[in-house]
């Protein structure tokens, strides 16, 4: 990503900063599915200052913030210039969307919003050569599209039997001692402890 906007990206900024013009831009380009979920009178642009140092926006970068639906939430939609090809464009919106995200949650809200990236693409190179899901970006994008689609693993130490602990090998040691790290007197690990250097 260069630093040195480009006509291009001034006169797209200029066009979609005029929220009439951005709501019609939604309207039409934004799948049905989550137009529904959209509420396109509280549409509002939204400051990019969000962006970590490493992710500086170009000034073509834009986003917009809205109500979802009826209901209490916000959406956020981000729309990003490109007019040449990169291979790591899905993984990039990514990295804009969480960083959205992020500025949400610090600006108080408790829920993590929805944040929609819509990339707007008018390069030399046609179709869009490239896979739109950042997962595809990965060696195995079905493993990957578990990882990151469902539950991530906890080791929730406060539910595991001791028993079962003393069992972990090599780990069993740590995790007791953290299992009971606020006890006033460790001394009652002892035992377990002692059972578990010897064997």
């Amino acid at each position: 990503m260069g630093s040195t906007p480009t006509p291009h990206d001034a006169v797209f900024k200029y066009f979609l900063s005029d929220v009439e013009t951005a709501r019609d831009f939604l309207q039409i380009h934004l799948p049905p599915a989550l137009l529904q979920r959209c509420n396109l009178d509280t549409l509002q642009i939204t400051s990019g200052s969000f962006i970590e140092d490493d992710l500086q926006a170009f000034c073509s970068d834009i986003l917009y913030s809205l109500k979802a639906g009826s209901r209490e939430g916000y959406i956020y939609c981000l729309i990003e210039h490109q007019s040449s090809a990169d291979n790591q464009m899905s993984f990039r919106l990514m990295r804009y969307a969480i960083a959205a995200m992020h500025q949400h949650l610090r600006a108080g809200h408790k829920q993590l919003p929805l944040v929609i990236p819509i990339l707007f693409y008018h390069g030399e190179k046609t179709p869009w050569p490239y896979p739109m899901s950042w997962l595809q970006g990965f060696s195995a994008p079905e493993l990957a599209g578990q990882i990151y689609g469902g539950d991530f693993p906890l080791v929730d130490l406060t539910v595991i039997p001791d028993d079962e602990i003393m069992t972990h090998r090599r780990m069993a040691a740590l995790e007791l001692l953290q299992k009971h790290i606020r006890l006033r007197d460790l001394s009652e690990l002892c035992k377990p402890l002692a059972t578990l250097f010897c064997s």
